[in-house]
C-alpha cells in the first residue's frame, strides 16, 4: 500500500523509478494480486500515469485491463478505472496545441492501439456488454472508449457490432438515460457509428431512433437549444442523407410535420446567438437531404408534397421574407425552398404568389432577382437566388411563360419592376457576374419550350434617343460583335461565356430563331473569325462556344436562308476554320476543367466568381448536340439530302403514329366510357336481379299460403260432409298426385277402347259366317230328309245364339268393370257438389287478394295449420293406399279383358267348326234333295240379332 501511495503523492525514499519501471510494477501487481483492494489501486494508480505516459501504459497494460474487464466484472469501481485507462490511451485528448509532426505521432499512437485492442472482436463485445450495466462509472467510461474506437476504426467497428446481437440495441438504450451526460454522449457515439453504414442506418432507423431523436429536440428548445440539439440533428442528417429507406421511413411517420416548429421565427430577429445560427443551419440541410435532386424524382414529389400540406414551405417563405435573418441563414432559406419547389408545380403556384411584405407588395421573384443584379450582395447569396429561379422555372412552363411575358411590349407596366426588367439590366450591366447571372436565368425561361424562344423574338429594346428599337437577340449579338464601349465590357470571358451560353440554348431545336440570327449579316463572319483565330487558353472556352453556336445554326437550319443554307455554312467551314480544327475547337467545351464540376449536380456552386463560367442544364444541352453537329459538319449534299428524305419519311411515319395514337386515345376513352356504361348497367341489372329474387319468394310465400289455405278449405268440406269420407280424403291430395291418377285412369280407357275394338272385329267375323251360313241354307225345298237336316240346323243356330248370349254376358262384366274403373277415378274429385266448390274457390281466390295486407295475422295462424299438416298426412297414406287398391284393380281388370281374349278365340274356333258343320249339312240337305231356307229370311233374321246385341251394348 505504501509503493501505491508513493506512486500517487509522488514522495518516495531514495532514487526516484522511471515512468517506464512504475508502470511494470503496477502491471505486476495487477496481475498477481489476490486482493481485489490492491488490482484497484494498481489500476488507480495506472489511470493516473496514463495521459503522461501514454505509451508505456498502452504497450504494457492494455492485455491486464482487458483481463480486468473480463474477470472483475462484480466491482463497478475498478471497472471504470481500467475503461478510462483505456480511454485515455486510445483517445488523443492533449488540451495544448501540438505541432503537426506531434499531432500526425499521437493520432498514429491512438490508431496503433486500436488495432491492438480490436484484434479479438470479443474485446469489442465485451464492451458492449459492459455498457448494460447500468452504474454511472462503468456505462459512461464504457461509451466514451467505444467513441474513440469508432474514431479510430470505425469500418472495422461497425462491421464486429453489426454481427453482435442486440449490438445495436443496446447502444439505442443510451438514448434513453436519465443522465444527460451519458444520453449526450450517446448521441456522439451514434453519430460514429451511423458514419457510411447504411445497413446500421436502417437498424438505427428501426429502433424507434426518428421519435427519440424529435422528442430530444422538442424537450432542448428546437432551433433555441444548445449543442445537444446540434449532436441530435448531425445524428438525423446521418440516418437520413443517401439513404432511401430510411428517408420514405421518415415521411411515412409523419415526422416531416414535426419540422414545421422548428422554423418558427418572431419578428424580432436580431441577437441570434451563434449556437441558434448553427441549430437552423442544420435544420434547413436536414429538410434538404428529404428533397435533393439526387433522390428518386418519386421520392422527392411525395415529401415536397408532404411539405406543402404541413405548412413547412409557408414556414420557409415566411423566413425568406422577413428582416434581421443573418446572411447565411438566409441564403441557406433560399436554397433550400429552391429545392422544395422544384419541379413541383403545386408549390412553383405557391411560390410565384408570395409577396414580400412592402409597400407596394412585390412578388418574391422580383425582390430575389434585385439581389441577385446587385453587386453589392454576398457572392453565395446571390449564387442561391440564382438556383432558387432556377429551380422555379424547372418543368414549369407555365412560370416560363409568366418570366417571358414580362419582357413583351403588351404586358410592360411603367410603374412597377419586373422580372423581364430586372434581367435586362442584369444582362447589358456593367458587372460582369451580374451578365453571366442575368443570362443563365434567362435561358432557363427558354429551356425545352419552343413557344417561348418564339416569343422571345419579338421583345425589343430601346437603346438611345433617335435610334430604332433592336430586338433583344440582336442586342445580344452586338455584344459580341461589335466593336465600341459595349465589346470592351463584353470581352470579360465570364460576359462572352454567360451570352454564347443564352444564345445557344435560345436558337437550338428552333429553326425560326436560327433564321433570326443568320439574318444578322455580322454574326456568321464573326463566329468564323472568332473560331480560326489562334488565341490564349482563357479565350479558347469562347472559340469552342463560338464553334457550338455555329454548329447549331448548321443542325437546326430549314435552309431559308439563301445564303446561309446548311451547305454554304459547311463550306464555309471547310474553307475559312477547316472540318477538323472546328471539331476540335468544339471539344473545348467539355473538356474545360470548370464543365465535369457543373455537370455534377444542379446547385451552381462555385469557390470564387470568377469561377462561375458553366451551368449545369446547359453541360447537358452540350453533351446531346456535340455528336449530332460532329456529323453534321462532315455530311456531304448527298448524305443530306438523303438524311433529310428519311427525315420526312420519318416525320411521316410519326405523323401516322400520331394519328394511330389520337384514334387509340378516342377508343380507350370511348371503351372506358362503354365500361363505365356496362358497370353501371351491371349494378342495375344486380340491383334488378335481387328485387325479382325478392319477388319470387314473395309470389312462393303467396303460394304456399294459398296452398295451406286450400287445404284449410279441404279440411272444413270434410268436415260439412262425412258421407263423401273418401273422396274428401282424395280431395286433400295434393295436385300431382291428383294428376297422376288421372293419367292411369286416361289409360285404362284407352285399354277399354282397344278392347271394344277388338270385339266389334270379332263381332264382324261372326257376323259374315252367319250371312256365309244363311247363303248355304237357300236351295230347293226337299223331303223329310230335309227336315231333319232343318232341324239340326236350328239346333246349331240356338247353340250359336245361346254362345252369342254368353259373348254379350262378358261384355256386360267389361263394362262394369270399366264404370268401376272409372268411378275410381272419378273418386279423386267430387262432382256432386262442383258448382258450391267453384264459387268457395272464387270466394277463396277474392279472399286470398284481401288477406294480403293481413299477412301477419295469417302468420299466428300457423301454428294451428301445422297441428293439420299430421292429419293431412294421414289422408295422404290413405290416398296412397287407395292408389294402390286402383292399381290392383287396374292389374285384375287386365287379367280379365286378357282371359275375355282368349274365351273369344275360343268361341271362334267354335264358330269355325259350326260353319263346316252348317256347309256340310248344306250339302248334305242339297243331296237329298230338300229345300234351304231362304238366305234372305236367314238376313233378317241376322240383322234382328245385331240390332238387339248393339241395344244391350248401348244399355
Amino acid at each position: 500500500m505504501n509503493f501505491f501511495r508513493g506512486v500517487i503523492s509522488g514522495q518516495a525514499a531514495g532514487p526516484q523509478p522511471s515512468g517506464a519501471e512504475t508502470i511494470q510494477k503496477l502491471c505486476d501487481r495487477v496481475a498477481s494480486s489476490t486482493l481485489l483492494e490492491d488490482r484497484r489501486d494498481a489500476v488507480r494508480a495506472l489511470k493516473s500515469l496514463s495521459k503522461k505516459y501514454r505509451m508505456e501504459v498502452g504497450t504494457q497494460a492494455m492485455d491486464h485491463l482487458i483481463n480486468i474487464l473480463q474477470t472483475d466484472r462484480s466491482d463497478s469501481e475498478i471497472l471504470g478505472y481500467a475503461l478510462d485507462t483505456l480511454y485515455n490511451v486510445i483517445c488523443n485528448d492533449e488540451e495544448e496545441e501540438q505541432d503537426e509532426n506531434a499531432q500526425k505521432q499521437a493520432d498514429d499512437l491512438s490508431l496503433q492501439f486500436t488495432d491492438t485492442f480490436i484484434q479479438d472482436p470479443e474485446h469489442v463485445t465485451l464492451l458492449l456488454t459492459l455498457l448494460e450495466e447500468f452504474d454511472f462509472h462503468v456505462r459512461w467510461p464504457g461509451v466514451k472508449l467505444l467513441t474513440a474506437l469508432l474514431k479510430n476504426q470505425g469500418p472495422q467497428i461497425q462491421g464486429i457490432i453489426l454481427v453482435s446481437p442486440m449490438g445495436v440495441s443496446r447502444l439505442m438504450d443510451l438514448l434513453a438515460d436519465s443522465r444527460e451526460v451519458i444520453r449526450n454522449d450517446g448521441l456522439l457515439l451514434l453519430q460514429q457509428l451511423t458514419k457510411g453504414n447504411a445497413a446500421i442506418q436502417k437498424i438505427v432507423a428501426f429502433e424507434n431512433a426518428f421519435e427519440r431523436l424529435l422528442d430530444i429536440i422538442t424537450e432542448e428548445g428546437s432551433s433555441d437549444g444548445g449543442i445537444v440539439v446540434e449532436d441530435c440533428l448531425l445524428l438525423l442528417l446521418n440516418l437520413l442523407k443517401n439513404n432511401s429507406s430510411n428517408q420514405n421511413f421518415f415521411k411515412e411517420g409523419s415526422y416531416i410535420q414535426r419540422m414545421k416548429p422548428w422554423f418558427e421565427v418572431g419578428d424580432d430577429n436580431s441577437g441570434w446567438s451563434a449556437q441558434k445560427v448553427t441549430n437552423l443551419h442544420l435544420m434547413l440541410q436536414l429538410v434538404r437531404v428529404m428533397v435533393s435532386p439526387v433522390n428518386s424524382p418519386g421520392a422527392t414529389a411525395s415529401c415536397q408534397k408532404s411539405m406543402f400540406q404541413c405548412g413547412l414551405l409557408q414556414q420557409l417563405c415566411t423566413i425568406l421574407m422577413a428582416t434581421g435573418v443573418p446572411a447565411d441563414i438566409l441564403t441557406e432559406t433560399i436554397n433550400t425552398v429552391s429545392e422544395v419547389i422544384r419541379g413541383s408545380q403545386v408549390n412553383q403556384d405557391y411560390f410565384a404568389s408570395v409577396n414580400a411584405p412592402s409597400n407596394p407588395p412585390r412578388p418574391a421573384i422580383v425582390v430575389l432577382l434585385m439581389s441577385m443584379v446587385n453587386e453589392r450582395q454576398p457572392f453565395v447569396l446571390r449564387c442561391a437566388v440564382l438556383y432558387c429561379f432556377q429551380c422555379f422555372l424547372y418543368k414549369n412552363q407555365k412560370g416560363q411563360g409568366e418570366i417571358v411575358a414580362t419582357l413583351l411590349p403588351s404586358t410592360i407596366d411603367a410603374n412597377s419592376i419586373s422580372a423581364g426588367q430586372l434581367l435586362c439590366g442584369g444582362l447589358f450591366s456593367a458587372d460582369s457576374l451580374s451578365n453571366w447571372c442575368a443570362a443563365v436565368a434567362l435561358a432557363h425561361a427558354l429551356q425545352d419550350n419552343l413557344t417561348q424562344k418564339e416569343q422571345l423574338l419579338r421583345v425589343q429594346l430601346a437603346t438611345s434617343l433617335g435610334k430604332p428599337p433592336v430586338s433583344l437577340l440582336q442586342q445580344c449579338t452586338n455584344i459580341l460583335s461589335q466593336g465600341d464601349k459595349i465589346v470592351r465590357r463584353g470581352s470579360k470571358v465570364q460576359t462572352r461565356v454567360g451570352l454564347l451560353m443564352l444564345l445557344c440554348t435560345w436558337i437550338s431545336n428552333c429553326p425560326i430563331a436560327v433564321t433570326h440570327f443568320l439574318h444578322n449579316q455580322e454574326n456568321v463572319p464573326f463566329l468564323t473569325a472568332q473560331i480560326s483565330e489562334n488565341l490564349g487558353e482563357d479565350e479558347r472556352l469562347v472559340q469552342g462556344l463560338c464553334a457550338l453556336l455555329l454548329g447549331i445554326c448548321i443542325y437546326y437550319n430549314d435552309n431559308s436562308l439563301e445564303n446561309y443554307t446548311k451547305e454554304k455554312l459547311k463550306q464555309l467551314i471547310e474553307k475559312r476554320i477547316g472540318k477538323e480544327n472546328f471539331v476540335e475547337k468544339l471539344g473545348f467545351i467539355t473538356k474545360h476543367e470548370l464543365y465535369s464540376r457543373a455537370a455534377q449536380k444542379p446547385q451552381p456552386v462555385f469557390p470564387s466568381p470568377e469561377q462561375m463560367l458553366f451551368d449545369h442544364e446547359f453541360t447537358k444541352l452540350v453533351k446531346e448536340l456535340e455528336g449530332v453537329i460532329t456529323k453534321a459538319v462532315h455530311k456531304s449534299s448527298e448524305e443530306e439530302k438523303k438524311e433529310e428524305e428519311v427525315k420526312k419519311t420519318l416525320e411521316q411515319h410519326d405523323n401516322i403514329v400520331t394519328q394511330y395514337k389520337e384514334l387509340i386515345r378516342e377508343q380507350d376513352a370511348q371503351l372506358q366510357e362503354l365500361k363505365e356504361q356496362v358497370a353501371s348497367m351491371t349494378s342495375q341489372n344486380e340491383q334488378l336481379q335481387a328485387t325479382i329474387t325478392q319477388q319470387q319468394s314473395q309470389i312462393q310465400q303467396h303460394k304456399d299460403q294459398y296452398n295451406i289455405l286450400k287445404l284449410k278449405l279441404a279440411k272444413e268440406n270434410q268436415g260439412q260432409s262425412n258421407s263423401q269420407g273418401d273422396s274428401s280424403q282424395v280431395n286433400g291430395l295434393q295436385t300431382e298426385e291428383l294428376t297422376q291418377l288421372r293419367e292411369e285412369v286416361e289409360e285404362l280407357r284407352k285399354q277399354h277402347s282397344l278392347l271394344q275394338t277388338q270385339l266389334g272385329d270379332k263381332d264382324a267375323l261372326i257376323s259374315s259366317l252367319k250371312s256365309g251360313a244363311a247363303q248355304t241354307a237357300e236351295g230347293p225345298a226337299g223331303g223329310s230328309d230335309n227336315t231333319e237336316l232343318l232341324q239340326e240346323l236350328e239346333a246349331l243356330r240356338s247353340q250359336v245364339q245361346s254362345q252369342s248370349t254368353e259373348i254379350g254376358q262378358l261384355k256386360m262384366e267389361r263394362q262394369d268393370l270399366l264404370r268401376r274403373a272409372e268411378a275410381g277415378s272419378s273418386d279423386t274429385l267430387p262432382s256432386s257438389d262442383s258448382s258450391l266448390d267453384a264459387a268457395k274457390m272464387a270466394e277463396l281466390e277474392s279472399r286470398l287478394g284481401a288477406q294480403t295486407s293481413e299477412m301477419e295475422r295469417l302468420k299466428a295462424e300457423v301454428k294451428n295449420l301445422s297441428e293439420s299438416r299430421a292429419e293431412l298426412e294421414k289422408q295422404l297414406d290413405s290416398t296412397t293406399s287407395t292408389v294402390a287398391i286402383l292399381q290392383t284393380e287396374k292389374e285384375k281388370l287386365q287379367t280379365d279383358v286378357q282371359e275375355s281374349k282368349k274365351e273369344q278365340d275360343d268361341l271362334l274356333m267354335l264358330l269355325a267348326d259350326q260353319d263346316q258343320k252348317i256347309t256340310s249339312l248344306k250339302k248334305r240337305l242339297k243331296e237329298l234333295g230338300e229345300t234351304v231356307e231362304d238366305e234372305d229370311d236367314l238376313d233378317t233374321r241376322d240383322q234382328t240379332d245385331d240390332d238387339d246385341e248393339e241395344d244391350e251394348d248401348e244399355d
